[in-house]
């Protein structure tokens, strides 16, 4: 209880000292934290807010990470693994990882138009270097011993892939997919920003266009409040996946 207090203490008079500093300055551009929150709650509840542009934005972004963790786990153990074909294919993907995957958004218009393919596109193309690497690093850190030790036993190729490789690879696996969520959040309003008509980015930019100072910052508190609680639930993850990890050390 101790640490949470500590790891909130500083959000909270963060935001003590914003409300009075916003009030006296008055500024449009800068409303309170309690306009904020009053905001927020009457767009959740009482707008189509969740419904309308939550739920399709989070669906889009939650589908493309989703295909970019399954393809990234899978190709990246596979080629960590494969020696040869990793030496070949390392070029490439120095190169294509090397393009920031906003700049890509043109690219992926051109060829898919409008629309959620366009999102879709965007969010798994971006997202799927960390957990590609990750996977790729993870499986080339099984242990020698470990490989001889399978050798011994004659393990069968399922035995091998789930026993010993992905559990080596397990840690640095879920770091790749932790960061990967949070790109993903981040190209899910870059996407909806220019080829969208709904979702969060979509409502960020309209409110722009209006000078909805206050529908800005709502929705900026709101993408903060998905990324944590997304973040906060893969670790929940992680921690119960990897126990065993923790317990050994």
């Amino acid at each position: 209880m101790r640490a949470l207090l500590h790891r909130w203490a500083v959000l909270v008079v963060a935001v003590a000292l914003w409300e009075p500093a916003a009030r006296a300055g008055d500024s449009p551009f800068f409303p309170p934290p309690s306009a904020i929150a009053v905001a927020l709650w009457e767009k959740l509840w009482h707008s189509d807010l969740a419904v309308a542009h939550i739920l399709p934005g989070v669906g889009r972004m939650l589908a493309g990470w989703a295909i970019a963790a399954v393809f990234g786990v899978v190709a990246g153990l596979a080629l960590g693994r494969s020696g040869v074909v990793l030496q070949y294919l390392s070029p490439l993907f120095a190169f294509v990882r090397a393009v920031p995957p906003p700049l890509l958004v043109p690219l992926f218009l051109v060829l898919f138009d409008l629309g959620t393919p366009m999102q879709l596109a965007t969010i798994v193309v971006g997202v799927i270097w960390p957990v590609l690497l990750s996977s790729i690093d993870g499986a080339t850190s099984v242990h020698p011993v470990q490989v001889e030790t399978a050798r011994v036993l004659r393990l069968r190729p399922t035995e091998w892939w789930l026993r010993v490789v992905l559990p080596a690879a397990a840690p640095k696996v879920m770091a790749g997919l932790r960061v990967s969520l949070s790109l993903a959040l981040i190209l899910m309003v870059i996407s909806e920003l220019v080829g969208a008509t709904n979702g969060l980015g979509f409502q960020l930019a309209l409110a722009q266009r209006r000078f909805d100072f206050l529908t800005m910052w709502t929705v900026v508190v709101l993408l903060g409040v998905l990324g944590y609680a997304f973040n906060s639930g893969l670790v929940a993850v992680e921690s119960r996946v990897l126990h065993w990890q923790q317990r050994g050390s």
